[in-house]
């Protein structure tokens, strides 16, 4: 197995300490937002034998396993984070694997740069993702039943969001929901920021359940997503507790630190709290208007004592094992490949001693013991 070094990226959202406490080092003063552990190009984890997204290159079914390549490609299907939110993220949603394909091959042939600031589509591949909470985390996740809404928009007492308060009030719902994101997110941007203004005031005033979004509107000051933030569900997450996000939810993560695993993919199209290109008619075209209540994942303990995480995909799997004193070795021989991520004790993958924030690559079909005590998550894939 591998031990990895793994890249923090330094994005302005980030915490400057939740990180740095997790790896029991001092907190530099700078926004420490990722820590990536996979083989995406754009930062990959490296080992003594090279950077990972090189080995697997090298020799995709040595390191990944035949089953893997059969049905993923030559290339590790998931990328494993540290994700910890100072401030909140932008608010956003992911095509599904269609959408993505499409999406991709159009932008290609209109040869728009990969790099360009109005590309969407970095790459053909789909990006359902599951966060796991680490600490508290609050986040907001697919759109609330537009009633409830509207009651939260009506309370704030502006005049310039009546019409929305009553288009969310039409039916059917799902169209109703669609109205009004689109109307946010294209309405006169003076006029835009004057009701953001008017409606963080209140918010403030108001406290409660309208506390979230004064915080919105102080970090992002007249973006149209803090009304469309409204329309979303808030969650609050506990230590263990996870969010799977599918395809066209649309989310935005606020604050805590957690586990991160998605599909290999850079492909966001964002709705608001954000300075970057907003896609408007791509945008509509993906996000599902459809109300949810957002199920809170608690993993399912096996004989074995993995807790799993229960997802719809086959591009990742993620589980843990809380390791108590004096806990059974425990073999996680497996022919998918396998990242191994230790977060509290100091847990031995083999023969390698983990300390909170360590990781390993394992290679398909290697033999793999876990010891010791801590809690350790467990990325792979279902091949």
């Amino acid at each position: 197995m591998d031990r990895l070094v793994n890249t923090v990226r330094p994005y302005a959202w980030g915490s400057t300490t939740a990180i740095p406490e997790l790896l029991g080092v001092a907190p530099t003063g700078e926004p420490q937002a990722e820590m990536w552990m996979g083989a995406h190009p754009g930062a990959p984890s490296r080992t003594e034998r090279g950077s990972l997204n090189e080995l697997i290159a090298a020799d995709p079914v040595r390191e990944l396993g035949q089953r893997s390549v059969e049905k993923f490609g030559p290339r590790l299907p998931f990328l494993l984070k540290v994700l910890a939110a100072g401030a909140p993220l932008s608010l956003q949603a992911h095509p599904d694997l269609a959408q993505a394909r499409a999406g991709y091959a159009a932008e290609e042939a209109a040869d728009i740069p990969i790099d360009a600031a109005h590309r969407t589509y970095k790459d053909a591949n789909h990006k359902p993702e599951l966060i796991c909470a680490l600490t508290p985390f609050e986040g907001l996740c697919g759109f609330r039943a537009p009633a409830e809404a509207a009651d939260l928009l009506a309370a704030l007492g502006v005049d310039s969001l009546k019409p929305y308060v009553d288009l969310l009030h039409a039916h059917p719902e799902e169209a109703a929901l669609r109205e009004v994101l689109t109307a946010l997110l294209t309405a006169d941007p003076e006029e835009m920021a004057h009701t953001v203004a008017e409606a963080a005031a209140a918010a403030d005033r108001l406290g409660g359940a309208h506390v979230p979004y004064a915080s919105l509107a102080h970090h992002y000051p007249s973006d149209p997503g803090v009304i469309a933030a409204m329309l979303l569900n808030r969650v609050v997450l506990q230590p263990g507790e996870a969010l799977y996000l599918g395809a066209g939810v649309p989310h935005a993560y606020l604050s805590g630190l957690g586990v991160e695993i998605m599909a290999n993919s850079d492909n966001v199209l964002r709705c608001g709290l954000t300075p970057k290109h907003i896609d408007v008619p791509e945008l509509l075209r993906v996000v599902r208007f459809e109300p949810t209540d957002p199920a809170v994942l608690r993993p399912e303990a096996s004989e074995t004592g993995e807790e799993v995480y229960d997802t719809p995909i086959d591009e990742f799997r993620l589980s843990r094992f809380v390791r108590p004193e004096g806990a059974a070795p425990t073999d996680l021989t497996s022919p998918a490949p396998q990242i191994l991520l230790a977060v509290a004790g100091r847990p031995k993958a083999g023969e390698v001693t983990l300390a909170a924030g360590e990781s390993v690559f394992v290679p398909a079909g290697e033999r793999t013991e876990l010891s010791g005590t801590g809690t350790v998550f467990r990325a792979t894939v279902v091949a």
